[in-house]
């Protein structure tokens, strides 16, 4: 009898109140409107969960009040936010939206395991397992309030209050000790929150909302992209605003703008001339010329209030990599200045060689194109082509002209072969022969010209690539 008691006070108080909310339970409006509370106190709202990446927080906000807002991409250093209020209210406000939407459901679907429990322990006779299946009820019990925002807590404590008389009243019939668990560790329910909810934004508080984040974001795009946002909304909504409000505002707004756009404009005539001047004194190896850019770039960012940096970093960046050429050219153009008396002597014994060469270059275009070479024309080629190649060994180039004197030297001497073969399918009437000869010829005019290009550049002051 007194079972059988305990049974309906435990079904009656697992189902008080649940289905009387489940209405409420349905109106859901969607995302979570949450707050980011910076260090100066201020808030942006974040519709949904941001995301942290690294040292930056990404979060869309939205520009309007409406239910169904235009939504801004924020991204901005997470240094810049007051972390430990901002998880508070988080946490408040996803406890808010969990009994808004999904908490009187969860608590209908305990109800629900509680009556299968109760049905269960009724359609059991033995006394042991009747105590097993309540006390892995008193168990689930315990753990509920903690994972659901500790929704309905009073109710859940007396539940356990009467499965605790369940369990000393079992544990009696099966011989058991008798003793009172009502006492048993329940958790407490958090204190109330630090951080109270926040209404949503009126149309007011959503622009104003868009000014707080262009003053804090560290991208000059970004950073006009709101204030655009701003204006556009202040112009669209100005019948729904406060009148003096939106006028003094829309004239901020609208000087912050043109103040933007004119910085960009002196960081891009910045970035525009420091590159052409650091290119031309680059060319003339003027490594001190360089060096004084950089001072002029600092300065002239301290003159501009220091809007840009990711902009004149760039540039620093640039001008650096141009100095680093530039000291690598005077390295060069110094050692070539040394080397200058070597280098004059190879110069002037290379200019006879490269004299003949050229001279030869039509008879060799002849036997490329197939044109016909007369006994008279592959003479003076044979002979030209075989001073070439004496001459040139006997000249002796310096260490930085040996790769390119190799290279002219082949190029005699593929001319010379050119010559014979040439010669040899003529008096065999060989066409292939012939195309044999036309290869040679032009192999012997590539590397005659690829070699005198190289050699000429070595012989003058080195330029920046």
């Amino acid at each position: 009898m007194k079972s059988r008691w305990l049974s309906v006070a435990i079904w009656t108080a697992a189902l008080i109140g649940p289905l009387g909310s489940l209405q409420a339970a349905a109106a859901d409006d969607g995302a979570t409107r949450l707050r980011i509370f910076l260090r100066d106190g201020t808030s942006l709202v974040s519709y949904g969960e941001p995301a942290r990446v690294g040292d930056r927080v990404v979060f869309s906000m939205p520009t309007a009040s409406t239910p169904d807002p235009p939504l801004h991409l924020i991204n901005l250093p997470a240094d810049r936010v007051d972390w430990e209020r901002t998880d508070k209210y988080f946490e408040a406000a996803r406890a808010a939206q969990y009994v808004k939407s999904q908490a009187e459901l969860d608590y209908t679907a305990l109800s629900g395991q509680m009556t299968e429990t109760l049905n269960e322990v009724a359609s059991t006779t033995s006394a042991a397992e009747r105590l097993k299946i309540v006390e892995r009820a008193r168990s689930m019990l315990m753990e509920w309030p903690e994972q659901h925002y500790h929704y309905r807590q009073a109710d859940i404590r007396q539940m356990v209050g009467m499965l605790d008389e369940a369990i000393n009243t079992l544990r009696a019939a099966t011989g058991g000790s008798r003793f009172d668990i009502s006492l048993s560790t329940f958790s407490e329910p958090p204190p109330a929150p630090v951080e109270p909810l926040l209404p949503p934004p009126t149309l007011q508080e959503s622009i104003e909302g868009l000014l707080t984040a262009a003053h804090v974001v560290d991208s000059s795009i970004e950073r006009t992209s709101l204030l655009s946002s701003a204006l556009a909304s202040i112009d669209q909504e100005k019948d729904d605003l406060p009148a003096d409000w939106a006028t003094e505002t829309r004239a901020t707004v609208k000087s912050a703008i043109d103040h933007e756009i004119r910085i960009d404009r002196s960081y891009q005539n910045l970035t525009t001339t420091t590159l052409a001047a650091a290119e031309r004194r680059a060319r003339l190896a003027d490594v001190r010329g360089v060096e004084r850019l950089l001072v002029q770039v600092r300065a002239r960012d301290a003159e501009l209030g220091e809007e840009r940096p990711e902009a004149v970093q760039a540039l620093l960046g640039a001008v650096e990599e141009k100095l680093d050429a530039t000291r690598r050219l005077r390295l060069a153009r110094d050692r070539w200045e040394l080397r200058l008396p070597v280098l004059a002597e190879y110069g002037s014994a290379i200019r006879a060689p490269i004299a003949l060469f050229n001279q030869l270059r039509p008879k060799l275009e002849d036997i490329k194109a197939l044109a016909g070479s007369s006994p008279a024309a592959l003479e003076s080629l044979q002979r030209g082509a075989t001073e070439l190649v004496r001459m040139m060994a006997a000249i002796v180039p310096p260490e930085e002209l040996t790769a390119a004197h190799a290279l002219f030297m082949s190029a005699a001497q593929m001319a010379a072969n050119a010559v014979s073969v040439r010669r040899e399918a003529t008096l065999a009437n060989d066409m292939s022969g012939a195309w044999n000869a036309s290869s040679a010829a032009a192999g012997a005019l590539m590397l005659g010209t690829r070699a005198r290009t190289d050699i000429l550049a070595l012989l003058r002051p080195p330029q920046i690539p």
